[in-house]
């Protein structure tokens, strides 16, 4: 198998993006770029928010968060002991609302 390094155009959200990746990865690529579009057009949808910033930023923190649930009920391996679900929820939600105060007037432009 070749690890060259080869490129692929993806499309989240509309945008397109360059990202390298071997034929090996392309696969889970594919799998990671159709996670992460729906998460954002999820996010964007129920919070009508149209800033990609702000909507990327909440679907990272909504796929962090279920990654680390995933680890803490033990259906990932990892360092699950260690993991406090509840703490990382309430710093979610206050990343989340520090996220809106900073974007609020920026959200006030856009109208």
């Amino acid at each position: 198998m070749s690890t060259e390094t080869n490129f692929l155009d993806v499309k989240i959200m509309g945008r397109e993006y360059r990202v390298a990746c071997s034929a090996e990865e392309r696969d889970a690529l594919l799998a990671a770029v159709d996670l992460v579009d729906n998460k954002m057009r999820e996010i964007a949808q129920r919070t009508k928010s149209t800033i990609a910033e702000r909507v990327a930023v909440m679907a990272a923190l909504n796929i962090a968060h279920e990654l680390l649930a995933g680890q803490a009920a033990g259906g990932i391996e990892g360092d699950a002991e260690s993991v406090d679900t509840s703490e990382t929820k309430r710093r979610i939600d206050h990343m989340g609302a520090r996220i809106d105060s900073v974007l609020a007037p920026q959200q006030q432009l856009d109208i």
